[in-house]
């Protein structure tokens, strides 16, 4: 724990290049005689922590919910009250810690001051001027900082004291490296329809009735908001915009090298470091002592690390038309290269490939004239907004606009239509009745705005309408209990030494399993359930679609020659010894806090706060 907190206070050198671009504030609005917000004990709560300490929570919540967050949802989202927590438990503890007469010398401040690179200058040494220029600033001096240092390294030693002796007991990583580590051998087999007996009888029409009257949630239609929304997409109006010819030739033309592809090769270079290393390694593949793939394997090197892909005869260099010349296989060189002489093995051919203008323009048509019909729908945003406002309805948006009207019943499994668009399942699932409609943005570039019409409550279907629902229903139920009716006979005339496959089932054997195994084919919780079970005792085990049989046949503690189980029992103890001691240390802080006088100016945060908004 102490070395967790070692290296606190180098963010002050650290933040004092940043502070003033975080914040964005300074205290000249609260005059330069201000310079605390109030004191814990015989220390100064200084106005730039403070301001210091705000922005480091607002600013870790932000990049917590990737949003910008304004001081009054800072205040409601308990932000303020969190700095000013730490800010005073902070100088609690170095108030205690000069009280108790802990301290740290001038030479080790010095050595910290000297060993911050914001400090340096030109030639990489500590540079007094800089040092005292970047205090300037910030609005710090020079005793001000490396009075922050030595009261952080202070409180460090006073951390350092109070938790060094925390330790983990033993017994507690013991158990739980036995729960963890605990493995199990069993044998199961699953069950499925195949196992029964005799068929499954069909259901009376009493049946049917039954079932559906006892499972009324499985007919019920979720709740429907009925909405009327007029939408306008690219895709509607792309096919009445002209695209001009000019710009279908800019847009090929750009992309050429993707249109007009060369003759290429697909070929592997090995470079050697002198002219005789390589003709000696091509007489050797001549000769058929060894071939490339053993070469290139001899040198310490992969295929990969060779590899030079597709290339054209121009990228080879001088290489060009010994390799082009060669056919598929072949190693051709040594040839000089850019990384000097070269043995090259050319793997494949691949021909020139052209797509010509009139071969890509319905595809360069179709983006085009979707890009130009997104920025018609941009351009008439504004106007429709005005329609809005001036009260149009949907139906008048309809009428005096490209919007198309429709309705639509919209449930949470809505998928259809309009309501493909995740921003329009958003707008149906939270307007209100009476709500004005307001226009907002597709993903594609699209435009639309709805109206809630009326929301139907969730309707139990009449029994006629959905008999077929019922009887798949109810025969699935049906099935699954026959089967765990046939799992649990055959279950019972399972010992520890019966042969599965001699009464029938598909036997699989699993050994030395722990919690954390899984078993392909097997439900979630199927190991939970295995180590619930005693030894040589089986159990019936429902699947998703059938039964699974197990018999528990061995209970072996965790692999002591494992290093992983080493591993994971010394993590448990540093683990739970950080815990312990965060808990001892936050203790302690506390009841330090208790007995020391806490004095806040109120005024004064108000003025800091009002800075923020």
């Amino acid at each position: 724990m102490a070395e967790q907190k070692k290296p606190r206070y180098f963010l002050w050198a650290i933040m004092i290049l940043l502070c003033v671009g975080l914040l964005g504030f300074g205290t000249g609005g609260l005059g330069n005689n201000i310079r605390s917000i109030g004191s814990v004990g015989n220390k100064d709560l200084s106005v730039n922590a403070y301001q210091n300490a705000l922005n480091q929570q607002i600013r870790a919540f932000e990049a917590q919910i990737g949003t910008r967050v304004s001081f009054p949802e800072a205040q409601s989202f308990g932000l303020v009250n969190a700095a000013q927590a730490q800010l005073i438990s902070s100088r609690a503890l170095d108030n205690e810690a000069t009280e108790i007469g802990i301290s740290v010398g001038d030479e080790r401040v010095r050595q910290e001051v000297l060993r911050v690179p914001a400090f340096r200058g030109l030639d990489g040494n500590f540079d007094r001027e800089t040092y005292r220029q970047a205090l300037q600033r910030n609005g710090l001096t020079e005793a001000d900082f490396e009075t922050s240092i030595r009261e952080d390294m202070a409180r460090t030693l006073l951390q350092a004291s109070v938790i060094g002796g925390v330790e983990a007991p033993d017994a507690y990583a013991d158990a739980l490296v036995q729960f963890i580590g605990e493995q199990r051998s069993f044998t199961w087999a699953d069950v499925t329809e195949d196992d029964l007996t005799a068929p499954i009888p069909g259901p009376t029409d009493a049946d049917l009735q039954t079932f559906y009257d006892e499972n009324p949630e499985l007919f019920t239609l979720p709740e429907a908001r009925e909405i009327t929304y007029t939408w306008l997409t690219p895709n509607m109006i792309q096919d009445s915009l002209s695209v001009d010819e000019t710009a279908l030739r800019e847009l090929y033309d750009s992309r050429v090298e993707e249109y007009v592809r060369p003759e290429r090769r697909l070929v592997e270079r090995l470079a050697f470091v002198d002219p005789a290393a390589a003709e000696a390694a091509k007489q050797r593949i001549d000769a058929g002592e060894l071939d490339f793939d053993a070469l290139v394997a001899e040198r310490g090197l992969d295929l990969a690390d060779i590899d030079l892909g597709d290339v054209t005869i121009d990228d080879l260099g001088s290489a060009g038309e010994a390799v082009f010349g060669a056919n598929p296989g072949d190693v051709v060189g040594p040839i000089n290269s850019t990384i000097g002489p070269a043995l090259f093995r050319m793997n494949a051919v691949l021909a020139a490939e052209e797509a010509t203008f009139e071969d890509v323009r319905p595809q360069l048509e179709e983006e085009l004239s979707a890009d130009r019909a997104r920025r018609v729908i941009d351009a008439s945003s504004e106007g429709i907004n005005d329609l809005l406002a001036g009260g149009a309805t949907l139906e008048d948006l309809e009428a005096e606009t490209d919007m198309e009207l429709g309705t639509i019943s919209v449930t949470p499994e809505t998928r259809d239509g309009i309501a493909a668009y995740e921003a329009f399942r958003s707008a149906a699932a939270t307007v209100e009745e009476g709500d004005f409609p307001v226009l907002d943005n597709l993903a594609d570039g699209g435009i639309f705005s709805l109206r809630l019409d009326g929301v139907t409550p969730p309707t139990l279907q009449p029994f006629d309408d959905v008999r077929d629902e019922v009887t798949n229903a109810w025969n699935a139920q049906r099935k699954q209990q026959a089967i765990m009716e046939r799992a649990e006979e055959i279950a019972a005339t399972i010992e520890p030494l019966t042969d599965f496959t001699a009464i029938g089932l598909d036997a699989m054997v699993e050994n030395n399993l722990t919690r954390r195994s899984f078993v392909e084919g097997t439900p979630p919780g199927f190991m939970v359930d295995v180590f619930e079970m005693d030894i040589a005792t089986t159990r019936v085990i429902e699947n998703t679609d059938g039964a699974i049989i197990v018999r528990l046949d061995g209970i072996l503690p965790p692999d002591a020659d494992d290093p992983a189980v080493a591993a994971e029992r010394e993590q448990i103890l540093a683990s739970t010894a950080a815990g312990i001691a965060q808990d001892v240390f936050e203790a302690y802080g506390n009841e330090v806090q208790s007995r020391t006088d806490i004095q806040l100016d109120q005024n004064i945060i108000n003025a800091i706060h009002a800075q923020f908004q």
